[in-house]
């Protein structure tokens, strides 16, 4: 019972935090996205695994999949005191690749709500 007490507390705080953190995020709609690329020369980040990123893509976007951001971090430094926009397939992947920018210390990093989907959904074109 002890053990089961300990993961549940454990449980708790992760939810506690995680709630935490998506209360502290930024979060772009995408139209904001397309309009913060030209108005404040944002980058978008795309953090979906290869497969997705062939099928269509944000013209423009970087392509580093969530399971290599963090060994590719160095290629987004020239891009540290821009806007950094996150985005995947629906929302879920760029939120993880937010928290990574953040805490490599990328002051302004966005969340592209609802992904690539969402892009569509707006209207919005891909490649």
């Amino acid at each position: 019972m002890r053990v089961f007490s300990r993961y549940c507390r454990l449980g708790v705080f992760l939810l506690m935090v995680s709630t935490f953190a998506v209360a502290e995020t930024d979060v772009v709609s995408p139209k904001e996205a397309a309009t913060m690329r030209v108005k404040d020369n944002a980058v978008i980040v795309d953090v979906r695994e290869n497969n997705d990123w062939n099928e269509h893509r944000i013209h423009g976007a970087v392509h580093i999949p969530l399971s290599q951001l963090n060994e590719r971090l160095a290629e987004l430094e020239r891009y540290k005191n821009r806007p950094v926009i996150t985005q995947c397939q629906a929302g879920l992947r760029s939120a993880q690749a937010q928290l990574i920018l953040k805490a490599a210390g990328f002051p302004k990093v966005y969340l592209m709500n609802g992904g690539i989907q969402a892009w569509h959904e707006q209207g919005l074109v891909t490649e």
